[in-house]
């Protein structure tokens, strides 16, 4: 199968120019994709060209990750109805060196005949003169040329800066160097990313005149079409710091059965034979939940590694089967880290009282009626009891008492 008909299995073409697969049955090409550094991490969104950067390396071709430390100064209109706010160049630095090491365990640097490259534009566009880049790159883009472009389009009646007009023909200039400089042919990203991406290969055609490609993935969306990407916390990052591993393989598992295999596809290797008996057991046996468990594991694996992945499949199979005694102290903070906490001062305490004051039940009548409905678990045992008297002594590892009430309600007393 070739990367063509790899990326059509698994649903991540959404475009493409004319004559790149030609141009592919021809021999490797050099490809990059662009990273912004608009915040101090990239985030699950970003996943998708990253790992088709990987597929294409995999198949033999070369990939560049292009950090923008000159573009994340500006600001990508596309795919906005607002103006981003301008960040420093000291805090856009600081982003690029974290975005690079988010990079890395993705591409393969060490590759033989194709290892990958990582490039900061801010290299070339740092040092570019005004009046140098208006006369030799600007007088390439006809103003009607630019209008046409949708991420401009879209914000003419509610307004766009200059400094945001004038995005397209800094990538588009990207593009070009990553021509001159690595014999880069082809510039791939998301769906919304095509107009910048046409205006690279346009200028490479007008200044070069030379032919240049581009092939976007499709926007991923949830089962209900809402943002993919987003929870009630906000967005699932890639650095561990923002988005612990173990929240990371949250989101994951907990995708329905329709997005599991979709995601499966787009984000992870797994080849068809796998991912058929996959589906085959997710649709039989719908209880264990296949498809989730090994796209949280994988994708987990991918983005933080596999001591990681297995910690947090460790701490999810715990909390699903109430096994808390089998987690060690760290994987239980880090598994607890996200939920309402209480500290317990007393040597002793009443259960009823300490529902109470843990804010787990709103009322002494509401925590006896939760414990008579069976509602309240102790370290992943269920307890009836009315006059349970809690003891520090009773805490996992001496530290933790995990109250669950129903099935997801978590409270970590201390």
């Amino acid at each position: 199968m070739d990367i063509i008909e790899e990326l059509q299995w698994r649903g991540l073409l959404h475009q493409t120019s004319d004559g790149l697969q030609e141009r592919l049955k021809s021999g490797p090409l050099t490809l990059y994709s662009g990273f912004d550094p608009t915040a101090d991490s990239l985030h699950i969104g970003n996943l998708l060209p990253m790992l088709t950067l990987r597929r294409f390396q995999l198949a033999g071709h070369s990939p560049i990750a292009l950090v923008g430390g000159g573009t994340g100064l500006i600001g990508d209109p596309s795919g906005r109805s607002a103006e981003r706010r301008l960040n420093t160049e000291k805090t856009v630095s600081e982003w690029t060196e974290q975005i690079r090491r988010q990079l890395e365990p993705i591409l393969d640097f060490e590759a033989t005949s194709n290892p990958a490259k990582i490039v900061n534009n801010y290299d070339w566009l740092g040092n570019i003169k005004a009046i140098d880049f208006f006369r030799d790159v600007g007088k390439h883009f006809p103003i009607p040329y630019m209008l046409a472009k949708d991420s401009v389009a879209s914000r003419l009646e509610a307004g766009i800066s200059y400094t945001e007009f004038s995005y397209m023909t800094l990538q588009a200039y990207d593009f070009l160097r990553l021509y001159q400089d690595h014999g880069c042919e082809l510039q791939i990203g998301g769906s919304d990313q095509w107009g910048n991406i046409t205006a690279g290969s346009d200028l490479i055609r007008r200044a070069a005149s030379r032919k240049a490609f581009g092939l976007t993935n499709p926007l991923v969306t949830k089962a209900d079409g809402s943002k993919f990407g987003k929870t009630e916390r906000g967005s699932v990052w890639l650095d561990g710091k923002k988005t612990s591993s173990y929240q990371f393989y949250q989101f994951w598992v907990n995708s329905d059965d329709v997005s599991a295999l979709n995601y499966l596809r787009y984000f992870t290797f797994i080849g068809r034979k796998e991912l058929s008996d996959i589906k085959q057991v997710t649709s039989s046996q719908p209880e264990k939940r296949e498809a989730q468990r090994q796209l949280a594991f994988e994708v987990t694996k991918t983005v933080h590694g596999e001591d990681a992945a297995r910690t947090s499949e460790k701490i999810s199979q715990a909390l699903f089967y109430g096994n808390l005694q089998e987690l060690a102290q760290s994987e239980i903070e880090e598994g607890f880290n996200d939920v309402p906490s209480f500290v317990m001062e007393e040597s002793e305490t009443n259960l009823v009282d300490l529902l109470v004051n843990a804010k787990v039940s709103s009322s002494k009548r509401q925590a006896r009626e939760d414990l008579n409905n069976g509602a309240i678990y102790i370290n992943g045992e269920r307890c009836t009891d009315l006059e349970h008297t809690m003891r520090k002594s009773d805490g996992l590892h001496g530290k933790f008492i995990v109250i669950r009430r129903g099935k997801n309600k978590y409270t970590l007393v201390r």
